[in-house]
Order: structure tokens, then C-alpha cells, then sequence
């Protein structure tokens, strides 16, 4: 079966990275917010949008 050679070292990247953190998703979470905040990179923020109305499909 062949293989993405691009998804196959994305997904090595997120296995090595979420070891550092001995898979915790918690642990991993902090340090996303952590990065993020000591990024110089320009954040955009988007307005909450209001979920729409139901239809009724009948």
C-alpha cells in the first residue's frame, strides 16, 4: 500500500512531539498556549457567530 511520504513524517513530528508530554493532552495544551504566547506572529481573532436557525426537513 503506498504511502504519503508528507502525512507519513507528520504524523512521526506529532508522535515525537506528544511524547514530550507522555501523550497528556493537558500537558500538551499548556504548551500550545505557552508557544503562542511568546510568538511574535500577529493573532486574529473572529467575532462569535450566532448558530442559525433550525429548519424542519419533513
Amino acid at each position: 500500500m503506498w504511502q504519503d511520504p508528507i502525512v507519513k513524517e507528520t504524523r512521526e513530528l506529532r508522535k515525537q512531539y506528544a511524547s514530550k508530554f507522555k501523550n497528556d493532552v493537558d500537558a500538551i495544551f499548556e504548551d500550545i498556549l505557552k508557544r503562542q504566547e511568546g510568538s511574535k506572529r500577529k493573532r486574529v481573532k473572529f467575532p462569535t457567530r450566532k448558530p442559525k436557525a433550525e429548519r424542519n426537513i419533513a
